[in-house]
Protein backbone atom coordinates (compact mmCIF):
# COMPACT_ATOMS: atom_id res chain seq x y z
CA UNK A 1 0.00 0.00 0.00
CA UNK A 2 1.33 3.39 -0.92
CA UNK A 3 0.04 6.96 -1.09
CA UNK A 4 2.07 9.74 -2.68
CA UNK A 5 1.28 13.46 -2.54
CA UNK A 6 2.31 16.10 -5.02
CA UNK A 7 1.49 19.67 -5.90
CA UNK A 8 2.78 21.68 -2.97
CA UNK A 9 4.72 24.88 -3.41
CA UNK A 10 4.95 28.55 -2.55
CA UNK A 11 2.26 31.09 -3.35
CA UNK A 12 1.30 34.55 -2.28
CA UNK A 13 -1.70 35.28 -0.11
CA UNK A 14 -4.89 34.86 -2.12
CA UNK A 15 -3.32 32.34 -4.47
CA UNK A 16 -4.32 28.77 -5.27
CA UNK A 17 -2.73 25.34 -5.30
CA UNK A 18 -4.01 21.88 -6.11
CA UNK A 19 -2.62 18.92 -4.25
CA UNK A 20 -2.83 15.41 -5.64
CA UNK A 21 -2.60 12.09 -3.86
CA UNK A 22 -2.19 8.89 -5.85
CA UNK A 23 -2.74 5.56 -4.17
CA UNK A 24 -1.70 2.02 -5.03
CA UNK A 25 -2.04 -1.41 -3.51
CA UNK A 26 -5.64 -1.10 -2.40
CA UNK A 27 -9.15 -0.82 -3.83
CA UNK A 28 -9.37 2.89 -4.30
CA UNK A 29 -13.12 3.26 -4.71
CA UNK A 30 -13.72 1.50 -1.39
CA UNK A 31 -11.23 3.57 0.55
CA UNK A 32 -11.68 6.54 2.85
CA UNK A 33 -8.93 9.03 2.11
CA UNK A 34 -8.03 12.06 4.14
CA UNK A 35 -5.98 15.22 3.96
CA UNK A 36 -4.26 16.45 7.12
CA UNK A 37 -1.86 19.28 7.70
CA UNK A 38 0.65 20.28 10.32
CA UNK A 39 2.17 23.69 10.82
CA UNK A 40 5.18 24.24 13.10
CA UNK A 41 4.07 24.18 16.72
CA UNK A 42 0.57 22.98 15.86
CA UNK A 43 -1.15 19.63 16.07
CA UNK A 44 -1.81 17.51 13.04
CA UNK A 45 -5.30 18.59 11.97
CA UNK A 46 -7.86 17.16 9.59
CA UNK A 47 -8.46 19.18 6.44
CA UNK A 48 -10.75 16.98 4.35
CA UNK A 49 -12.10 13.48 3.89
CA UNK A 50 -13.08 11.80 0.64
CA UNK A 51 -14.92 8.50 1.04
CA UNK A 52 -14.90 5.67 -1.44
CA UNK A 53 -18.32 6.64 -2.78
CA UNK A 54 -17.19 10.21 -3.37
CA UNK A 55 -18.69 11.87 -0.31
CA UNK A 56 -16.53 14.74 0.86
CA UNK A 57 -16.13 16.46 4.21
CA UNK A 58 -14.23 19.66 4.89
CA UNK A 59 -13.18 21.08 8.21
CA UNK A 60 -15.09 24.25 9.03
CA UNK A 61 -12.15 26.60 8.60
CA UNK A 62 -11.59 25.34 5.05
CA UNK A 63 -15.17 25.49 3.82
CA UNK A 64 -15.65 27.95 1.02
CA UNK A 65 -11.95 27.95 0.16
CA UNK A 66 -10.93 24.30 -0.23
CA UNK A 67 -12.52 21.53 -2.27
CA UNK A 68 -11.79 17.83 -2.10
CA UNK A 69 -12.52 15.42 -4.93
CA UNK A 70 -11.53 12.04 -6.31
CA UNK A 71 -10.78 10.42 -9.63
CA UNK A 72 -11.25 6.68 -9.21
CA UNK A 73 -10.10 5.96 -12.74
CA UNK A 74 -6.68 7.32 -11.81
CA UNK A 75 -6.64 6.31 -8.12
CA UNK A 76 -6.20 9.94 -7.16
CA UNK A 77 -7.76 12.35 -4.71
CA UNK A 78 -7.33 16.08 -4.98
CA UNK A 79 -7.36 19.05 -2.65
CA UNK A 80 -8.04 22.31 -4.44
CA UNK A 81 -7.04 25.21 -2.23
CA UNK A 82 -8.15 28.72 -3.11
CA UNK A 83 -7.80 32.05 -1.32
CA UNK A 84 -4.78 30.73 0.52
CA UNK A 85 -3.64 32.62 3.57
CA UNK A 86 -0.34 32.59 5.49
CA UNK A 87 -1.99 30.53 8.22
CA UNK A 88 -2.50 27.75 5.67
CA UNK A 89 1.26 27.29 5.57
CA UNK A 90 1.92 23.71 6.62
CA UNK A 91 3.02 20.30 5.46
CA UNK A 92 0.01 18.59 3.93
CA UNK A 93 -0.38 14.83 4.16
CA UNK A 94 -2.59 12.33 2.42
CA UNK A 95 -3.70 9.25 4.34
CA UNK A 96 -5.57 6.05 3.63
CA UNK A 97 -7.80 5.33 6.60
CA UNK A 98 -9.34 7.86 8.97
CA UNK A 99 -9.25 7.08 12.69
CA UNK A 100 -9.19 10.47 14.38
CA UNK A 101 -9.61 14.08 13.32
CA UNK A 102 -6.52 15.25 15.18
CA UNK A 103 -3.18 13.75 16.04
CA UNK A 104 -0.26 15.07 18.00
CA UNK A 105 1.90 14.85 14.93
CA UNK A 106 1.71 13.94 11.28
CA UNK A 107 2.15 11.11 10.64
CA UNK A 108 1.11 9.49 13.92
CA UNK A 109 2.36 6.20 15.29
CA UNK A 110 1.94 3.15 13.11
CA UNK A 111 -1.47 1.60 13.05
CA UNK A 112 -3.36 4.74 12.13
CA UNK A 113 -3.53 4.39 8.37
CA UNK A 114 -1.10 4.68 5.51
CA UNK A 115 0.43 8.15 5.22
CA UNK A 116 2.23 9.84 2.39
CA UNK A 117 5.50 11.67 2.81
CA UNK A 118 3.86 15.08 2.93
CA UNK A 119 4.11 18.10 0.67
CA UNK A 120 5.03 21.61 1.82
CA UNK A 121 2.64 24.49 1.20
CA UNK A 122 3.99 27.95 1.94
CA UNK A 123 1.83 31.05 1.68
CA UNK A 124 3.49 34.45 1.92
CA UNK A 125 1.74 37.68 2.77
Amino acid sequence: VQVVESGGGSVQSGGSLRLSCTGSGFTFNKADMGWFRQAPGNECELVAIVTGDGTTYLSDSMKGRFTASQDNANNTVYLQMNSLQPEDTAVYYCVLGIYYTNYGQCPPSKGFGYWGQGTQVTVSS
